[in-house]
């Protein structure tokens, strides 16, 4: 939706945005990035497709647009889930 939103306000030719998201465990130890290094950690990895008759320099921008969105900086912050009674 963020990456739409902005599209729209810069009159770009964005059509459809297609997000595709898979879901897996990873040991600690394999993950070059990662600050923790030991047990497992879920991984998603995410495609996402631009259609529409954009340039290349629209499309990087946003790519980068989508790493600002809300749902993308909740899945790379780090997370606290309380659980009351």
């Amino acid at each position: 939706m963020t990456v739409a939103l902005y599209a729209r306000r810069k009159d770009w030719p964005l059509r459809e945005v297609l997000v595709r998201l898979r879901h897996s465990k990873i040991h600690a130890q394999d993950c070059e990035s990662c600050e923790t290094k030991e047990g497992m950690l879920d991984r998603i990895d995410s495609e996402i497709e631009l259609v529409g008759n954009l340039n290349d320099e629209q499309r990087a921008k946003l790519l980068e647009i989508a790493k600002k969105c809300p749902v993308h900086r909740t899945l790379t912050s780090e997370i606290e889930v309380r659980t009351r009674p």
